[in-house]
């Protein structure tokens, strides 16, 4: 088996097979194009020479290197002109006969050390591999769209590919200057699989709720550090993208409750609110910009400010909401108990302000909770519970942007929004590393770069704490029987011993 790529067969020279042409050809490959639809490959490579042309204008790139990535892209009409490539990639239609079909033909064409690869997204690559012949030669080798902008690839073993298959792709992309990262081959391989918790947790709340849509993005981007809030990122790529990967992958875990899609997605596919591309989706656009976008909550007037009274599960937590508060101007009470005209403000993790009332002993019409898991210098979210007084309310609201920092007044929820979807973005990335589907560093990798989290899952949920994260996904469960918020015993083994989740197990033998 060969174990050095110099040139590379690509079928299929649509968006994301032009894309691996252009990294791979200026990474000093020779590459030949290949589609069998007529003109194509020509109509790819001429495009190529102008995004070459347009880096060269832009200082991206000398004219010699443009120079040179031009004569690595060779055109061939015939399949037959692939049959000296030491790695062929196809990147043609999500179809699982038409892949299949296509690398039965390869290998009759091929020689035997070359490797073949399938840039499958959501297909099983020992399915794809089970026509071949020599299924160990098989691999997949996952881009993201778009391929010179997303430095992450994916190099997926099926149940028979060969070890240094996998080790020749990784040396491959390294050549590109992407970051490999390696997976065993299951549903949603390594991305698609740890980003099914952040939208499918939003949708769950939206249908149970608890806070609109513009406020879910807002606490998501604006306090957790999101790049973009989750629903306006299913607009973003379209539902008639995502709501089918969110099925696939659900179906293809045997149902598994963390992966549950929400029934508004599919209604919305169904009525062609596909997000962005068709100008309706969970918002308005007109030009690919929001109109009418949400708003948020409107600041209440308040004219006398009840005293306030907090309580936290730590000391810490007490200590930081106090100098909160008191920088807000809040007359805080001190006593062991609050006064009966007091606010209460409660700070806890994965109960809802039901519970929260109960375990601390406060009045229901009188108190409120506040996320503390959340960056309070960007945007802070309060609770209200099913009795809160609206004055409260509005009191408890009002002192909390009084120097100008947004707020969010939600609904009563286990965890709030943020609480709830970090620990299922870090669970179920844990929930990966104990299926060993690929190591601690590929998975934070391959999430921070193939989804623009502002951490790798593992590393967040450190920076947040295993046992905080332990302790919301625990409460949750108990409180809503769900078992979607069930830990990972990945997470739940290191919150007890207290070590990082990035440590891995020594192997045994």
């Amino acid at each position: 088996m060969t174990v050095s790529i110099n040139t590379l067969g690509l079928v299929g020279t649509g968006v994301m097979g032009a894309g691996i042409a252009q990294i791979a050809a200026q990474a000093g490959v020779v590459v030949r194009l290949f589609d069998a639809r007529e003109g194509a490959a020509q109509t790819a490579r001429d495009g190529l020479a102008a995004t070459f042309a347009k880096l060269v204008s832009k200082g991206k790139i000398n004219p010699l290197a443009m120079d040179a990535a031009l004569t690595n892209l060779q055109v061939t009409e015939a399949l037959d002109g692939l049959k000296d490539c030491d790695l062929v990639v196809e990147a043609i239609v999500e179809n699982l006969d038409a892949k299949r079909g296509l690398l039965k033909q390869l290998e009759a064409i091929v020689s035997p050390t070359c490797i073949l690869a399938t840039n499958t997204s959501s297909l099983s690559i020992t399915a794809i591999a089970s026509g071949c012949q020599h299924p160990e030669r098989v691999a997949g080798l996952h881009f993201f769209n778009p391929v010179p902008l997303m430095r992450v690839v994916e190099v997926i073993d099926g149940l028979a590919t060969a070890p240094q298959v996998g080790d020749a792709l990784l040396a491959l992309v390294a050549r590109t200057g992407h970051r490999g990262v390696r997976a065993k081959d299951t549903p949603g391989f390594i991305v698609n699989h740890a980003g099914r918790a952040y939208g499918t947790e939003a949708l769950k709340m939206l249908d149970e709720g608890i806070a609109e849509r513009g406020e879910i993005d807002r606490i998501l981007r604006d306090g957790a550090g999101f790049r973009m809030g989750p629903l306006e990122l299913l607009d973003l790529t379209g539902l008639d993208v995502s709501h089918p990967v969110m099925e696939s992958i659900y179906n293809q875990f045997y149902q598994e409750p963390r992966y549950k899609p929400s029934p508004l997605t599919r209604q919305m596919l169904v009525g062609g609110r596909l997000g962005r591309k068709t100008g309706h989706g969970f918002y308005q656009y007109e030009n690919g910009q929001v109109i009418h976008g949400p708003q948020p909550q409107p600041l209440p007037s308040v004219h006398t400010m009840p005293p306030l009274w907090i309580a936290a599960e730590n000391h810490e937590d007490y200590e930081r909401l106090s100098r909160l508060v008191i920088d807000l101007g809040a007359d805080l009470e001190s006593a062991a108990q609050p006064s009966p005209q007091a606010l209460c403000l409660l700070a806890p993790y994965g109960r809802d302000a039901t519970s929260a009332c109960v375990h601390f002993d406060t009045d229901p019409a009188r108190t409120l909770c506040i996320d503390l898991l959340t960056d309070l210098a960007r945007h802070r979210t309060l609770m209200q519970n099913p009795l809160t007084a609206p004055a409260m309310r509005d009191a408890a609201h009002a002192l909390l942007a009084a120097d100008g920092v947004g707020v969010t007044v939600i609904s009563d929820s286990v965890g709030f929004v943020a609480q709830r979807t970090l620990a299922m973005v870090v669970n179920l990335a844990c929930d990966i590393a104990q299926q060993r589907i690929a190591s601690v560093e590929d998975i934070d990798q391959a999430v921070q770069l193939g989804l623009g989290y502002p951490q790798g899952p593992l590393a967040w949920g450190d920076a947040l704490g295993p046992r905080r994260m332990l302790t919301i996904l625990q409460r949750m469960s108990e409180l809503t029987h769900d078992p979607r918020y069930r830990p990972s015993p990945w997470l739940r083994r290191r919150a007890m011993l207290g070590v990082s989740l990035r440590h891995e197990e020594p192997t045994v033998g």
